[in-house]
């Protein structure tokens, strides 16, 4: 029987009574915490996704303790540059006590418990919900008469002019 849980942002695969070191936890020594557990197989089943609700993985804390110093070091060539620094990851040793698979009845449903508590009355008639009626339409906003295109104006009478060929015919 293992299970995989999630701790830190990283996976194990863990077994009842094995320790391991994972990124700090907050709780002190000694305390008890409770994994999120993502897989659960044993001999008989296994559980994934929303099955996992009843498995329980828990673990007690050992202590806290530092990891080895990481060296780092920068280096540009023909520059003169040149960084030495270091890193040590805060880890917490934990145990894993136990996995446990819970056994729950299902919970009741709410209609099943108003209905053994109040019985329904069958002689008054359902009542149907009263039909939707459709919203009453709006006027539609009143629209500017069209235009029409003004009457063209009749031309102005204008004295003709005499065209210079009939005066030299009437004119000789």
């Amino acid at each position: 029987m293992y299970a995989i849980v999630k701790t830190g942002g990283k996976q194990y695969r863990v077994e009842p009574g094995q320790t391991l070191l994972v990124e700090r936890l907050r709780e002190d020594a000694g305390a008890k915490v409770a994994l999120q557990p993502l897989l659960y197989r044993s001999d008989e089943v296994v559980f994934a996704g929303a099955e996992l609700e009843k498995i329980k993985v828990e673990a007690t804390i050992l202590g806290h303790e530092r990891g080895p110093k990481l060296r780092i070091f920068k280096f540009k060539p023909k520059r003169g540059y040149k960084r030495t620094t270091g890193h040590r990851q805060e880890l917490t040793r934990i145990e894993v006590t136990d996995i446990k698979l819970l056994a729950r009845k299902p919970a009741e449903t709410k209609a099943a418990t108003v209905q053994d508590a109040a019985p329904v009355e069958q002689d008054a008639p359902a009542r149907k919900p009263a039909a939707k009626q459709p919203a009453a339409e709006k006027p539609a906003a009143a629209k500017p008469a069209a235009k029409k295109p003004a009457a063209k104006r009749p031309a102005a009478d204008k004295p003709a002019k005499p065209d210079a060929k009939q005066e030299d015919s009437d004119g000789a």
